[in-house]
């Protein structure tokens, strides 16, 4: 019967890496924008479009509804994602040797 343990004499070189923190935080950012987006849609589709079709008021030639929920939406959204894009989010290098830089190096 085999077992897959290292040899006892194996250094340990298991170092975590500081990106996935950084990967993590991010996409619970992105989540958060996605569940704000969703909650954003649905209260104005079917908050303000659950009414009868003759009591509707138009904003630009569309339903109030409509236009809070998609065209008003999009252009939060958008301007959501661009700012924290710009100010929340940081540059992670992807290479291979970003480890090690990080890190001195042992004689």
């Amino acid at each position: 019967m085999s077992t897959n343990k290292a040899p006892q004499n194996a250094p340990d070189t298991y170092k975590p890496d500081p990106r996935f923190k950084i990967a993590h935080k991010e996409a619970l950012i992105g989540v958060g924008l996605a569940i704000f987006n969703f909650i954003w849609w649905f209260g104005f589709a079917y908050g303000l479009g659950s009414r009868p079709p003759e009591e509707y008021t138009y904003i630009l030639g569309l339903p109030d509804w409509f236009f809070y929920s998609c065209v008003i939406g999009f252009i939060l959204m958008s301007a959501l994602v661009i700012v924290i894009t710009k100010f929340v989010l940081k540059e992670v290098p992807l290479d291979a040797e970003y480890i090690e830089k990080e890190e001195p190096q042992k004689p």
